[in-house]
């Protein structure tokens, strides 16, 4: 039997889900309120599934999503998500025609990049996207922290505050828009975002863990801060071993971050902290009396982009300095490529086609794991992924693109 692509409408939803929850190796179930939330929260006309008589095989959607590029600009962006191909149906072509789908109606639409989480490295560089940021995990051993004194408040003259659920789902935007804007690689929240993260709704497959909440609040009284935790509960020959599992923690200041720390690692009869994925050069280890009682547990790439305006991406963003280069973009889609000219001033920046000699040529997945700062041109062209065709262009490349902290994104999508 032929297997047909096609949108998603309300009446597959509870079959699509099933398929997808499959696909991630989670119960093969959908309750009404799995349906009723999904309803709430796509596209019937970017949400996709492959069927094989009538059954779905294969799942797909991309949603809006604003992105945050270098100096604080945010950009449209197409957001990949839910992609599964059942194990009965590899191997046939599904996920190449409807990522072509998605992308060619993304460009039409607008979007300066398609981003996505990659579950598994090899896959999404084919379709044209490249790791533009890594994450980090540590744990710390409470004990060996040094810090002094323990249990003091926090040296800024701020205070941590307990707060509930409903409170973070009224705050919390507010407080994540102040702090995306300084940190390229942030994305959007949606509203249904908020409440999944703040227990409101809980799907089939959501932890039934118990969450708290503890937020910075500035000598002011203004909350810079928000931690989500929950505690792994453990005792062994009336002694505890207990853990506090960091799931969330943002800041709009090295004041409010450092006093979020400070109070997770003093919290009684927490042995360690497991920090969830933080930025690959956060100042969390350097917070600490003694910077080793913070071990990496974790270290991998995690979000990834593919260019679809190589002109509004790169003019989008703010360089340190004056320079120029002509970028020859490779791209085997036919969406983005072609020979630009980026003429590049910490007041402004503009790209234009151009029919000068290229001085740098990649692809345009390359593209996408440079242009947030994070990969370093130089490197690239050691793996053999980009090459120089001017004498310096290397440097340049360099010298326009790379950035002082490392970007990074706190979610998965």
């Amino acid at each position: 039997m032929s297997l047909e692509i096609r949108t998603v409408g309300d009446d597959d939803l509870h079959g699509w889900i099933v398929a997808a929850a499959t696909g991630f190796l989670r119960p093969p179930t959908a309750t009404d309120e799995d349906v009723a939330f999904r309803k709430a929260d796509y596209d019937p006309e970017r949400t996709w599934g492959a069927y094989d008589g009538g059954r779905c095989v294969a799942t797909f959607r991309s949603f809006p999503q604003e992105l945050t590029v270098v100096g604080g600009a945010v950009v449209p962006a197409d957001a990949v998500s839910a992609v599964t191909v059942l194990p009965t149906h590899r191997r046939r072509g599904l996920l190449s025609r409807i990522m072509a789908n998605d992308l060619r109606a993304a460009k039409e639409r607008g979007d300066v990049v398609a981003s996505l989480i990659a579950a598994e490295y090899p896959i999404y560089g084919r379709f044209g996207f490249g790791p533009a940021t890594w994450t980090t995990s540590w744990r710390i051993d409470t004990a060996r922290a040094a810090l002094d004194p323990r249990h003091a408040a926090p040296e800024s003259g701020g205070r941590i505050d307990f707060v509930t659920p409903e409170e973070v789902r009224e705050f919390g935007p507010g407080l994540h828009d102040r702090f995306r804007v300084h940190v390229p690689g942030t994305v959007s929240r949606s509203e249904q975002w908020w409440q999944r993260a703040t227990g409101a709704v809980r799907l089939t497959g959501d932890t039934a863990e118990e969450r708290h909440f503890a937020v910075y609040r500035s000598p002011a009284g203004e909350i810079e801060g928000l931690a989500e935790y929950a505690y792994a509960a453990r005792w062994e020959a009336k002694r505890p071993d207990n853990a506090a599992q960091v799931h969330r923690l943002i800041a709009t200041s090295p004041a409010a971050e450092r006093a979020l720390w400070h109070f997770l690692c003093s919290i009684d009869w927490v042995q360690h902290v497991h920090t969830g994925l933080r930025a690959p050069d956060d100042l969390l280890p350097d917070f600490l009396g003694d910077p080793r009682a913070a071990a990496v547990d974790e270290h991998s790439d995690y979000l990834w982009l593919r260019p679809l305006d190589v002109p509004r991406l790169l003019e989008a963003r703010t360089y340190p300095v004056a320079g120029s280069l002509v970028l020859e973009v490779e791209d085997r889609a036919g969406l983005a490529g072609g020979r630009f000219l980026l003429d590049a001033a910490p007041e402004g920046a503009r790209c234009t086609p151009t029919t000068r000699s290229a001085e740098l040529t990649l692809d345009v997945g390359e593209l996408g794991a440079l242009c947030l700062g994070d990969a370093a041109a130089a490197r690239l062209a050691a793996l053999g992924r980009v090459r120089e065709e001017r004498p310096g262009a290397l440097a340049t490349a360099d010298t326009l693109l790379h950035t002082p902290r490392r970007p990074w994104c706190p979610d998965i999508f």
